[in-house]
């Protein structure tokens, strides 16, 4: 991966920046059928960075067609997975060779610190397209134990045409995380990233282009989602949308399948993440750590955030004091200054949505034990303090609602049992912590959270080889391991009469 480069740098490669603003229909970069466009705004200062295209339901139309022929006559889901493998780990190196630029374009787009965005995001997507290159010849199918007079295949075949519908807060890294195994399987892929966050997308269609993807095997179409991303959810010939997102548009994308051709619909929504830190934790400094990191890291916008710390009393007083000092020093700062440790919210309607719950925690009772206000407001940018609420009960709204922004809610319990109905008292089941020293513990009460991913000890642990995704409203299907193979494939069964 590149090495960073100082604040200057970034903010002159910023001024030197023309990205990418048409769609990307059938191997060529094109304006929406309609002409209209719409701005995609830098929130660090609140200026425009470029005008978008704006694809609608023609636009749709259109990729929609070019992506079926393109399945159809097996430009690429007729070549072998060798053949795939090697484009797509072209694909895996430009990324690297252009990471400076892609996370400079993240940066910009939705306000996340430059050093997270190559680190992380860029680093991790990459590294995302080269494990399901890998892994792509690799997967055997099955014979079934049928006998010496038949023989019986199970095989996996490409889905078809498949949509994959991204959200704000990571793009690059939740659209990989969805194009990877979807093209890797052998599909034809659109992508419609969020209106708020549409430049790596772009900038990702030229490097499938250069990396050899065929024509029409890959497309981006930005819009919005009541436009574009609804035409995509009830097209009659995608044969399958994965979704990442919030739960009412989650919800709508499963009404959109029902309604069109019952495609496959897969979702990961949204999250309320309960961070479970018992008395016996080994190491109290280290579970304050990644109490802040898994409520302030990407300013909050994570769907896995661990935004409801959930502490046992005897433990929670001096907990919630280390949390605080952390807090303190995680103040929001320039997203392109790579010593900055967190940076904007994505846009001003998300920036009030999130400062509307502050104020909806104070007025239900909670103690604002930090922050809660806007913060660097001469910047021109959307800025939120590092905010901590104590005394909060899990009937308060911010206990229950997903806030996606850096609102950190510590719920005080008398022990192990009511910490655990505490944390499955929920809408969601999208991940957890559990702080223990205790082995048993771990195992049992692991066991009885309800959620996708339990983390013990840590928060966000993991790697590509763990499959990523939710229980109860945080949806269905999983990201990440082989386990994504099964989202964008049909097991077809083949039984063969020897006698």
């Amino acid at each position: 991966m590149a090495k960073s480069l100082s604040a200057d740098d970034y903010r002159q490669m910023a001024a030197e920046l023309t990205p990418r603003t048409q769609a990307f229909i059938g191997g060529q970069f094109v304006d929406a059928a309609s002409g209209k466009t719409f701005a995609t705004v830098n929130p660090a200062t609140g200026t425009v960075i470029a005008e978008i295209a704006e694809c609608d339901a023609e636009d749709v139309n259109r990729a929609v067609a070019l992506a079926r022929a393109a399945f159809d006559d097996g430009r690429w889901s007729h070549q072998s997975p060798r053949n795939r493998k090697r484009v797509l780990l072209k694909l895996a190196e430009l990324m690297r060779r252009d990471a400076q630029h892609l996370a400079l374009l993240e940066t910009l787009d939705m306000g996340k610190p430059i050093a997270e965005a190559l680190a992380v995001d860029v680093g991790s997507s990459a590294n995302c397209v080269q494990w399901y290159a890998e892994a792509v010849d690799k997967v055997y199918d099955e014979v079934s134990p049928s006998g010496p007079h038949a023989l019986g295949l199970i095989t996996r075949d490409p889905i078809g045409v498949v949509a994959c519908v991204v959200p704000w807060n990571f793009p690059l890294l939740m659209a990989s995380w969805k194009i990877a195994p979807a093209l890797a399987a052998g599909n034809s892929v659109i992508l419609k990233p969020a209106e708020q966050s549409p430049l790596t997308a772009l900038k990702l269609a030229e490097l499938c282009a250069e990396a050899g993807l065929p024509e029409g095997v890959f497309q981006v179409l930005p819009g919005f989602g009541p436009t574009t991303g609804k035409a995509l959810g009830l097209h009659m010939d995608v044969d399958c949308l994965a979704f990442t997102g919030s739960t009412e548009v989650g919800k709508l994308f499963m009404q959109y399948g029902g309604q069109s051709n019952l495609k496959r619909v897969w979702l990961e929504c949204g999250g309320k993440s309960p961070n479970v830190v018992l008395s016996d934790v080994a190491d109290l400094d280290k579970a304050a750590f990644h109490a802040a990191l898994g409520i302030f890291y990407n300013q909050g916008e994570v769907c896995t955030a661990a935004s409801r710390l959930i502490v046992e009393d005897s433990v929670h007083d001096a907990l919630l004091e280390k949390v605080i000092a952390l807090g303190q020093a995680m103040q929001p700062g320039d997203p392109l200054d790579p010593a900055t440790k967190m940076g904007a919210i994505v846009d001003q309607r998300q920036m009030q949505r999130v400062l509307g719950y502050i104020d909806q925690g104070v007025r239900e009772g909670g103690v604002l034990a930090l922050g809660g206000r806007q913060a660097r407001v001469t910047s021109g940018g959307y800025f939120i303090e590092p905010t901590i609420f104590s005394g909060i009960s899990n009937d308060m709204t911010i206990a229950r609602e997903e806030i996606f922004g850096p609102v950190l809610s510590v719920i005080r319990v008398k022990d192990a049992d009511e910490a655990i109905r505490v944390a499955n008292t929920c809408d969601y089941g999208l991940a957890a912590c559990l702080w223990t020293r205790d082995v048993t513990k771990a195992h049992t009460l692991s066991r009885k959270l309800r959620a996708g991913s339990v983390w013990v000890n840590c928060w966000d642990g993991g790697d590509m080889t763990m499959p990523f995704g939710g229980f109860k409203q945080s949806g269905n299907g999983r990201d990440k391991s082989l386990h994504a193979l099964d989202k964008y494939t049909e097991l077809k069964a083949t039984w063969i009469d020897l006698t």
